[in-house]
């Protein structure tokens, strides 16, 4: 290692004589190295009196020493090739001690003439020796000095200084370098953690132009790359300010009490050795992030303890090894014929003055010489525009060298060439802009050594990682997961809490979608897309509807069918069996008009499949309406028939209501009604597709018809049903005593029951549940309309058919009393007087109310033979007035009674 020693002077002489080569002319031009110090010096800070000369404090650095050395030699390099035939170059080096007045300092003394620097209003012919001044180490003192510089339009070209405001031509025009602007480094800082999904972190940078100047550029792009920051100090950058040991102190207090992990440092190396030490002595690990000011920095890397701090990465510029210049280290000496007081420096430090020994490899094994890349550049583009700028072929230089600064700046900006297997040269804001390298500190036993682990590209603004590597975080290649929240996986997004950084996470509402992970907003579904809450992406609603396809339609289809099959076997049975008793009483045409409208039903049921239309609205709820009141228009005509004939009325009355019963004329009247029913119901509030929107919450469209806008159409057109089949059944229920050889009324009462239970059970059932509403009405439509063919036409049919064993009129009946008959029983005997009459006294074969004939109860004992009588005989017999048709039917029942 390098021992400290006392600090050279401030100002060095001449290091390279300018004198006459061998074959060479006479013509000389210094190049001006102002801010690369042999041993690296800062200025103790105290108060000023008076004008002084400012005293450097002690210490030594040997990066700072071998970055001059390879500036002096691709000088000599440049001279001893003959780059610039004729010519040779020369240089002036002064050490800055790491400060803006000592840099000025240094600058006045390399730009006198004549040993003064006359001020003038107009420096346009202004030709100093040193036409060019490489430098300075830190942004800072480039800063200042380059602001003199603007004065006298000498270029100023750096290696190191990479504060963003130097970019700015405007302000300093005649400033140029070969590193990109620190905008670029805190880009490629804030993608490097947003790469290793860092989101939470701590900054401290120094107080100087340069720390602040890039802290404040990695605030925008932080903010950019969704990076937050915990907290945010400053250290001031002179190593001597007596608050510097209390502000480590406090910024390392920070940092342990702080949640945030990673750490980036924008500090000179020496302030950085402070705050590592604080953390070594309290044990404190953190993730620490460097800028290229100490991303190589050798000492820090061999300092006692660094394995305990943490992970260390961060970026550095482009380097590239010499094998040249590691071989002119291992064989360090002045320049034939020169004197060179900071190689006789070091030679005396490292040596302990030994004359025996002169030279070893120890810069090329302790230090990174591929460091040295840029300020060999710098050489390299010098010469490259004096080539062009003095006009030199293979022989001969035929410019002027005694040039103005300002002329060598011009062609220094247009300057473009290959070194080193690099392309150099300058955008329009005087950068070289190349790439980063990703460096990470690996253990080395009780130290680190820097390994590449990827880089980063300026013009792609990409980041690329090369290889795994071990964190000292997780001890293995896991990333270590330091952030303020859990990533949001997609299909939810962040919500912000204090800091954009700390959120929870939400799900997607419905119609919204994020397909990524720690989204800020959802994103909307494009048009005929859906999702639902926490979706990853939008899917097409599917339509529901009643398919052809699917079994439920195709069973009530088959249900349909099937009953228009059994009404058509039904009226072929009845035509053909006309002439019999039973069909005489069931009148044939009225049960064939029946039979129309039911089927009309039964097709009803059929347009509540498929995919929904107006037509198809319309058309179902109208075929229903229709053919269903048509067919309970016949049976409440066959209960007014049977109630006509078998109820007692007074002369006048019996006329009245006689003249009422017009078979025909009632069936289409009440059928007309029921057409302007819903003729009015088309106008007024036609049934058309539903237009309510689909529910957030679903992925189907329902597609069906809906009823009008108030429904008061469809329940008008139902009431009217139901009022029909209520008359009728009332009408069946006052006669129904009446002995089943002369009237329907047990398959009335029966038939109109199950039609109004079927109905009150659809309404609330239809109600709630609104999205089966079609096949909930399908269904009640074939439940009531199979209850109308079971009850009025599937006895007499299966009776015609000599089933009689199996099941005869009188049997079904039985049954039918057997299920309904208490419950009728209890409904009529509060609603009508019932006759305290007993059974008939005249022996007639009459069921009795506590014992009804059923198919399975035991035959009757025969009535002796004086008391059997014939329908004829019984007809003419006096019964009670409930049994006892009027005189208008005489004629009608007799033909059949006798028949």
């Amino acid at each position: 290692y390098f021992l400290p020693t006392p600090r050279v002077s401030l100002l060095h002489n001449v290091l390279g004589n300018l004198e006459k080569g061998q074959g060479l002319a006479t013509s000389q031009i210094v190049l001006g190295v102002r801010p690369l110090p042999v041993l690296f010096s800062t200025v103790i800070l105290k108060v000023l009196n008076k004008p002084s000369s400012s005293a450097c404090s002690t210490g030594g650095s040997t990066c700072s020493f071998l970055k001059s050395l390879a500036t002096i030699h691709e000088i000599e390099a440049i001279n001893a090739a003959g780059f610039l035939p004729g010519l040779r170059l020369g240089y002036l080096m002064c050490d800055t001690c790491a400060s803006a007045s000592k840099a000025l300092q240094g600058v006045g003394h390399m730009l006198q003439v004549n040993g003064s620097l006359n001020v003038i209003c107009d420096y346009s012919d202004f030709r100093p020796t040193v036409k060019i001044v490489l430098g300075a180490l830190y942004s800072e003192v480039s800063i200042a000095v380059a602001r003199l510089m603007n004065v006298y339009m000498v270029p100023l070209l750096s290696s190191t200084s990479s504060a963003p405001d130097l970019s700015n031509k405007q302000r300093y025009p005649s400033f140029l370098r070969t590193v990109p602007s620190d905008e670029h480094q805190t880009r490629a800082v804030a993608r490097m953690m947003h790469h290793f999904g860092w989101n939470w972190v701590g900054v401290v940078y120094g107080d100087d132009a340069y720390g602040s100047e890039a802290f404040h550029s990695f605030l925008g792009n932080a903010e950019a790359n969704d990076v937050c920051l915990a907290y945010q100090e400053v250290l001031p950058h002179y190593l001597d300010d007596s608050l510097s040991l209390q502000s480590v102190k406090r910024v390392a207090k920070v940092i342990r009490s702080s949640g945030a992990q990673v750490v980036l440092l924008i500090l000179k190396a020496e302030l950085v050795e402070l705050l590592f030490k604080e953390m070594i002595g309290t044990n404190t690990s953190r993730i620490w992030i460097s800028t290229d000011t100490w991303t190589k920095s050798k000492f820090l890397s061999e300092m006692k303890g660094i394995n305990e701090v943490g992970d260390i990465l961060g970026f550095t510029f482009v380097s590239e090894e010499s094998e040249p210049f590691n071989n002119y280290l291992k064989n360090l000496t002045a320049t034939p014929g020169g004197y060179n007081r900071f190689i006789e420096e070091y030679k005396n430090l490292r040596f302990n003055c030994n004359p025996q020994v002169q030279n070893d490899d120890y810069l090329v094994r302790a230090l990174d010489t591929g460091e040295t890349f840029l300020y060999r550049a710098a050489v390299w583009a010098t010469a490259n525009a004096l080539k062009k700028l003095l006009k030199c072929n293979s022989s001969s230089c035929s410019g002027d060298i005694n040039f103005p600064p300002w002329k060598l700046l011009e062609e220094l900006k247009k300057v473009e060439f290959e070194f080193e297997n690099h392309y150099i040269n300058f955008d329009k804001n005087g950068d070289f802009l190349s790439y980063y390298n990703l460096i990470m500190w690996e253990r080395d036993g009780h130290s680190r050594r820097f390994q590449n682990i990827g880089k980063y590209q300026v013009l792609d603004k990409e980041i690329e990682v090369d290889k795994n590597f071990t964190w000292f975080s997780t001890a293995n290649t896991t990333i270590p997961p330091y952030r303020c929240s859990d990533h949001c996986a997609p299909g939810s997004v962040k919500k912000i809490l204090n800091v954009s950084c700390c959120y929870n996470c939400t799900l997607c509402v419905e119609g919204t979608f994020s397909d990524a992970p720690d989204l800020a907003t959802c994103k909307a579904c494009p048009n005929g897309t859906w999702a639902l809450k926490g979706w990853t992406q939008c899917g097409p609603r599917s339509e529901s509807y009643l398919r052809w396809t699917e079994a439920h339609p195709i069973i009530m289809i088959a249900a349909a069918v099937f009953g228009i099959l059994l009404l058509f076997v039904t009226a072929v049975i009845f035509l053909v069996y006309r002439d019999s008793p039973p069909m005489k009483r069931a009148e044939v045409r009225l049960s064939c008009v029946m039979m129309v409208g039911l089927s009309v039903s039964f097709a009803s049921v059929i347009c509540f499949m498929g995919k929904p239309n107006i037509h198809l609205c319309r058309a179902r709820q109208l075929l229903y309406a229709l053919g269903f009141t048509l067919c309970v228009s016949c049976i409440l005509v066959k209960a007014y028939r049977t109630f006509l004939a078998f109820l007692p009325f007074g002369q006048l009355t019996c006329g009245r209501l006689h003249k009422l019963y017009k078979p025909a004329a009632l069936v289409i009247g009440l059928t007309a009604l029921q057409g302007v029913i819903c003729l009015l119901w088309l106008i007024l509030d036609s049934p058309d597709i539903d237009p309510t929107p689909p529910s957030p919450q679903s992925m189907i469209i329902l597609i069906q018809c809906s009823e009008g806008a108030t429904h008061i159409g469809f329940g008008v057109m139902l009431v009217y049903i139901a009022l029909l089949a209520l008359v009728g059944f009332f009408l069946a229920a006052k006669g129904r005593k009446v002995p089943q050889e002369f009237s329907e009324t047990g398959y009335i009462i029966f038939s109109m029951l199950m039609y109004l239970f079927v109905w009150v059970c659809f309404i609330p059932v239809y109600i709630t549940n609104h999205e089966n509403a079609a096949i909930v009405q399908a269904t009640a439509i074939l439940v009531s309309t199979y209850g109308v063919i079971f009850c009025h036409f599937l006895p007499k049919s299966l009776y015609c058919m000599q089933l009689k064993a199996i099941l005869n009129e009188k049997c079904f009946y039985g049954l039918v009393s057997n299920c309904f008959k208490s419950c009728v029983h209890l409904f009529f005997f509060i609603t009508t007087k019932l006759s305290s009459t007993a059974d008939l006294k005249d022996n007639v074969l009459i069921p009795s109310p506590t014992a009804p004939p059923t198919c399975c109860s035991p035959p009757p004992l025969p009535p002796p033979a004086h008391q059997v009588l014939t329908p004829l005989q019984l007809y003419r017999l006096p019964l009670p007035h409930q049994q006892r048709p009027s005189l208008f039917w005489r004629e009608t029942l007799t033909g059949s009674l006798e028949d």
